[in-house]
């Protein structure tokens, strides 16, 4: 038999999505020989009905742009010093129509790694120049600063470009401010700013004055003495500096423990100063050091031309005229460096800019402070899913500057990661008023908690686990407990899709470009067998460290879940090492094994891998392996060990050589004529062009979609002429082939908002869910899917956002099932107790009893929730100083409501006014108290 459910808002038959739903679980149960009957392949599906669809999608959702290209942007394109590709001329067209011509605030250009997303978002503030859009600030990361400015120079003829991402950032910006003031340049102006420079603020120490006092006090006996004591105090109006408690601050105190920027209470002074962290430099020490940074110049020929031609005239060169310092002249009107001197310079200041300030102010705060809206015409974001983190620096400074420019465009390869709330913050950085306008908005508590979590019930999956355990006996039954545990799974709604993805994306794939402009691309999995020896001692280790991880799950301690996951992974690869594991808390030994290869013994994965080099060098192809392991498992540095015995030539890229510095490293490399370079994936995830690496492997893959697929796509790109082979590596039977194969699932799920569907694209949209460690822990203790599934149907319903849009009251009463008021206090009657405990997914401490389970289900026509998340997100933090309240939620007949709370005496501690709701009409009163929201009849 069959089981139905539904997750989140989607029917979900055998764990595969198959239809977005309003009703309640469906009772409907099919064998699953007549489920298997039912079923078609979605290439097939769209092969049979896709001329249909495709008329009613067109008919019903009309495209921004048509294929019909606006002839003065395409002159525009012609224009430039390097040609779009047709493909990418398509995109650029579609995203100024939305733009420019649609009104929109912000668009995504959603590139395959490699389809040229710089020239794209090049061409398309070449474009919007022509509309007055002047400046644009790009935002890239760090070691792609350069490179930013050496493709617009190369493609936009007379452009201006600052670039924003040295220590001196503050100074360039304060002349960025001061030259608004004086005349407006007709040439199209770029600011490319670091995406760490953007977030990095100034260092603070706190700043007080001693003040000595003096104090009587008595000894045993009631002698009194005098003591003195340093108190801190304002250092302008001398006043003492008083504690949270009031008390009087010791200086040393104030000084040490202060961790946050104080004021004075009485004067406002501050009492904190600016730092500057190192040692600082004079102006002469500064120019010798960046001259020092160019080739053929030394430390002594850095002194002769100070000597010569002064810091101020050198200082200036640098940094507004390279090429006049590359010609310069002595007194004798020759030229002070050769032609081969000369080139050399010209090829690395070309990737370089020097910084002469030394100011630490964050360069996004100051934009937001000091330049006026809509300053910046254009905001390009590289990598723009970088930026989706709730709480990360980066992404709300990418927030704030967002807000401070009148367009956005979003370039990435990978929009989401597989999750809905992976989209959620970065949509609403790049378009506010979209997401307000939906009902995704701050709360009382200026959180987006709460609307966080609304978009996940309304357009993602979560999935309920109910755990039963035993709560002692009764005198006449045994007590059970019932727990349930809410949790998000990846997938992303249709209705998202159609909404927040489709009508603001443009995609390409390498594919779509055409012309012959790509050679092929293929991938392969080597499953290879582990030696006998090798092959048991896993065995032994894996039984020996299932049973410890069971044993510590038992008793609630998941502190040994990344041990136990790390070395089975690693331990198949790194056993050339004596591994001891440790219990991270007891520091008890739960498994010993010395080293079974030796330091010059290929075990054989690498034996695979000096196979496929020696194969590949035959051919005349440069080889990029990844691998992931370093400190007392260093495999890179083995690698390179086991392969240059062979033969080979080898470079290692390590996180020492700093990201700007990184692409001029590999191809000095390549000019060395180096076989293989070695390198951990995330060194080169991001924007490198490594062309000369036709042929990628995966030694490991560690856990991340993004990392893998960025880093599989780092040869095949345009200008790539060579067929692009990318292996991935797993030892047979051992927990390395399970991640391999849940990595597959997420970048599945992860290509299905990328314009991808893959052949089970609706089972992808619906799979299992769990991040790749939590899913590697249950293959680990041997739970199938089935068992993963909730234990009993659950009935979580699509979430109603309180404040969002107002669809009328005949919808309050859709559904046929719906109880009135007084049916639904009836329901709620019936509760007197709870055996069942729910969870709160985002306040993780908070609980609510099954009574409130079905207030939250069967509230409106489409369940209650958001009244829990509110509860959760704004007033559970309150219980820390009213250990009690009563809430109530008072719907009139107009369909808004308000929230009241009370300390349970009467005394009103908050209200909140929502201005629609399709809940029902009446009181509906709720208790939270230990932790614990519950009905009045059951506490």
């Amino acid at each position: 038999m069959t089981e139905t459910t539904k997750t989140g808002a989607y029917l979900e038959i055998n764990g595969h999505l198959v239809a977005e739903v309003a009703d309640d679980v469906l009772d409907t149960v099919l064998e699953p020989e007549e489920a298997g009957n039912h079923q078609i392949p979605l290439a097939q599906f769209i092969q049979e009905f896709g001329e249909g669809l495709m008329a009613a999608v067109a008919e019903q959702n009309p495209p921004i742009y048509d294929g019909s290209p606006n002839p003065h942007w395409e002159a525009v394109m012609d224009g430039l010093k390097r040609q779009p590709f047709p493909a990418q001329r398509e995109r650029v067209q579609a995203v100024s129509k939305l733009l420019l011509e649609g009104g929109d605030a912000a668009a995504v250009l959603n590139g395959e790694m490699g389809c040229g997303k710089t020239m794209m978002g090049i061409a398309a503030a070449a474009v919007m120049y022509t509309h007055g859009y002047r400046r644009t600030l790009v935002i890239a990361p760090p070691h792609l600063v350069y490179k930013w400015r050496r493709e617009i120079m190369e493609t936009i003829d007379n452009a201006k470009v600052w670039v924003l991402n040295g220590p001196d950032t503050l100074r360039q910006l304060l002349k960025i401010r001061a030259q608004q003031q004086i005349n407006v340049q007709v040439q199209p102006e770029f600011f490319i700013l670091g995406r760490v420079r953007m977030r990095m603020g100034f260092d603070w120490r706190p700043s007080a004055v001693k003040r000595n006092l003096g104090f009587r006090e008595f000894d045993d006996e009631g002698d009194g003495y005098t003591t003195k004591r340093e108190i801190a105090a304002c250092p302008d109006c001398g006043s003492s500096i008083l504690n949270e408690d009031d008390e009087l601050f010791a200086f040393w105190q104030f000084i040490r423990e202060t961790e946050r920027r104080k004021a004075c209470k009485d004067c406002g002074s501050q009492l904190w100063t600016l730092i500057r962290n190192g040692n600082q430099m004079n102006r002469d020490e500064i120019i010798r050091t960046a001259l020092c940074k160019i080739p053929t110049i030394g430390p002594k020929t850095a002194d002769k031309l100070v000597n010569g031609f002064g810091t101020e005239v050198l200082g200036n060169m640098l940094d507004d005229n390279v090429f006049e310092f590359i010609n310069l002249m002595d007194d004798q009107g020759d030229l002070v460096f050769s032609d081969r001197q000369a080139k050399r310079m010209e090829a690395a200041l070309a990737k370089q800019e020097f910084s002469f300030g030394q100011g630490g102010y964050q360069a996004s705060e100051f934009i937001k402070r000091y330049l006026p809206d809509g300053f910046f015409d254009l905001l390009l974001v590289d990598e723009g899913h970088e930026y989706k983190a709730q709480g990360s620096a980066q992404g709300q400074a990418m927030g704030v500057l967002a807000g401070k420019s009148r367009k956005t465009i979003l370039l990435t390869g990978t929009l989401m990661g597989g999750y809905a709330d992976d989209l959620f913050h970065l949509l609403w950085r790049i378009m506010p008023k979209q997401m307000i306008a939906d009902g995704f908005q701050y709360n009382a508590s200026n959180s987006l908690g709460s609307a966080a979590m609304a978009f996940m019930r309304k357009h993602g999956i979560l999935k309920d686990v109910y755990k039963e355990s035993s709560s002692g006996n009764h005198r006449t039954a045994k007590g059970k407990r019932m727990e349930v545990q809410t949790s998000k799974a990846p997938g992303f709604g249709p209705k998202g899709v159609a909404r927040y993805v489709l009508p603001f994306t443009a995609f390409l794939k390498l594919s779509q470009i055409g012309g012959n402009v790509l050679p092929s691309y293929d991938e392969d999995f080597s499953n290879i067998p582990m030696t006998e020896d090798q092959k048991q001692r896993y065995e032994t280790l894996s039984r020996d460290l299932q049973r410890e991880l069971k044993e510590a799950l038992r008793k609630r301690d998941k502190t040994l879940l990344g041990v136990v996951l790390s070395a089975l992974l690693a331990w198949p690869d790194t056993c050339f090492r004596d591994w001891e594991i440790l219990h991270p808390r007891t520091r008890d030994r739960l498994f010993y094994s010395p080293s079974i290869f030796g330091d010059d013994e290929p075990h054989p994965k690498e034996e695979h891998l000096i196979q496929l080099c020696k194969e590949n060098k035959a051919e005349g192809r440069k080889v990029l392996v990844y691998t992931v392991y370093s400190g007392k498992h260093d495999t890179q540095t083995r690698l390179k060990t086991l392969l240059e015995r062979e033969g080979f030539k080898i470079a290692v890229l390590r996180s020492s050589v700093s990201t700007e510095s990184r692409e001029d490293w590999i191809l000095e490399q390549v000019d060395r004529g180096i076989d293989i370079l070695v390198c951990n994936p995330e060194l080169v995830k991001t924007g490198l062009d490594l062309l000369d690496f036709p042929t990628i492997c995966f030694m490991q893959t560690g856990y991340s979609v993004y990392t893998v697929q960025q880093a599989s796509r780092r040869s095949w790109r345009i200008g790539q002429k060579q067929p692009v082979r990318v292996h991935y590596l797993g030892y047979a039977e051992t927990a390395q082939i399970s991640c391999l194969e849940l990595m597959a699932k997420k970048i599945a799920v992860s290509q299905s908002t990328s314009g991808d569907m893959p052949d089970t694209g609706l089972d992808v949209l619906n799979s299992d869910g769990d991040s790749i460690e939590v899913a590697l822990a249950k293959q680990l203790l041997g739970k199938s899917e089935s068992i993963l599934k909730p234990a009993l149907p659950v009935k979580t319903k699509p979430f109603a956002v309180a404040t969002g849009e107002n669809t009328g009251p005949e919808a309050a009463n859709a559904s046929p099932g719906r109880l009135d008021s007084d049916g639904l206090k009836a329901e709620l009657a019936n509760y007197h107790g709870t055996d069942q405990w729910y969870r709160h997914m985002l306040v993780r401490d908070m609980l609510y009893t099954d009574g409130v389970q079905c207030f939250a289900e069967n509230g409106g026509s489409q369940g209650a929730y958001w009244f829990i998340d509110i509860i959760a997100t704004e007033y559970w933090r309150l219980l820390t100083k009213q250990p009690f309240m009563v809430i109530v939620l008072s719907v009139s007949d107009n369909s808004t409501a308000v929230i009241t709370v009370d300390d349970g005496n009467g005394r009103i501690i908050t209200t909140k006014q929502i201005h629609y709701t399709d809940m029902q009409p009446g009181d509906w009163k709720f208790f939270l108290t230990d932790n614990v929201l519950l009905l009045p009849g059951e506490y």
